[in-house]
């Protein structure tokens, strides 16, 4: 196992970070205590394990790592890099995100892993966080590699998904998503090679991903957003539709097109960022 660590410059949340509906809350294990948190959890390369205290971020690595690597992992997933200042000085447009700013200051949005990110948010449809925990930690524990000496699993790869039958996948809590995850599986094996939709812009992007079935709007914007980190993508759900027309429109509804034209225009740029501050402020204050 190697140990490492870094001093983090800026606001960062990594509780707010994790919990707001991003990958990592389907699978990891966190805990916090006082000022400090910490987070275990398994990508396709190994396990890695952080733990923030204060403004140091201390992490350690198990698999196919090196300490380059591992460092690499942990700033593109936690978005270290990120100019939170700058980011704020364009989302913060009105007083609802000034509000949101302030109650999540330092929130990153999370760059995860393609395939991980597809697989979890197939099956976040028509599901609660408990659901989908166990689903997804299901399906790591029957079908992904264990890492010698750690009793740990890699997450599964499309690859490894794709040799399990609709009905092995309805078994381990996927339910009606089976399939969807399944041709999923398939068709990111045959069809789509997910690593190029890094080169693509976010329109074509987007719409090569909605090719996999049970991936509609929303989803396919998830997937841009914490996967390929295209900033365009304003995911839209029921929370997120709600704080719109309410906030934005007078409690008028709107089409979901007329929402994604209005975050295009408000937020150029950083919609991404700005979805999730309203997203979770919302879920936040239950806003009805």
């Amino acid at each position: 196992m190697g140990r490492d660590s870094l001093i983090i410059k800026g606001p960062f949340d990594i509780r707010n970070s994790i919990e707001s509906g991003q990958p990592l809350a389907f699978h990891a294990e966190y805990a916090h205590s006082g000022k400090s948190f910490a987070l275990s959890y398994a990508t396709s390369r190994g396990v890695m394990k952080a733990t923030l205290k204060g403004k140091r971020l201390e992490y350690s690595w198990q698999g196919d790592y090196n300490p380059g690597s591992a460092k690499e992992e942990i700033e593109r997933r936690f978005r270290i890099k990120d100019n939170m200042p700058s980011i704020y000085r364009k989302i913060c447009t009105d007083e609802f995100m000034r509000s949101a700013i302030s109650a999540y200051n330092g929130m990153r949005v999370t760059q995860n892993d393609p395939w991980e990110t597809t697989l979890c948010f197939i099956l976040s449809q028509f599901n609660n966080m408990k659901r989908i925990r166990g689903s997804v930690r299901m399906l790591i524990n029957t079908y992904g590699t264990g890492i010698e000496g750690s009793g740990k699993k890699l997450f599964p790869s499309a690859e490894q998904i794709k040799g399990a039958s609709i009905e092995e996948l309805m078994r381990h809590g996927a339910g009606f998503r089976a399939k969807y995850i399944k041709h999923a599986a398939d068709f990111c094996t045959e069809n789509l090679d997910l690593q190029s939709l890094y080169r693509k812009d976010y329109e074509d992007a987007k719409e090569a991903i909605m090719e996999i079935d049970g991936v509609g709007d929303k989803v396919a914007d998830c997937i841009m957003l914490f996967a390929y980190n295209k900033m365009e993508a304003f995911p839209i759900d029921t929370w997120v539709k709600r704080v719109l027309e309410t906030v934005y429109f007078n409690g008028k509804k709107k089409k979901i097109r007329e929402l994604h034209q209005f975050a295009s225009e408000r937020w150029p740029g950083m919609e991404g960022y700005a979805q999730q501050y309203l997203f979770w402020h919302a879920r936040s204050m239950k806003l009805r």
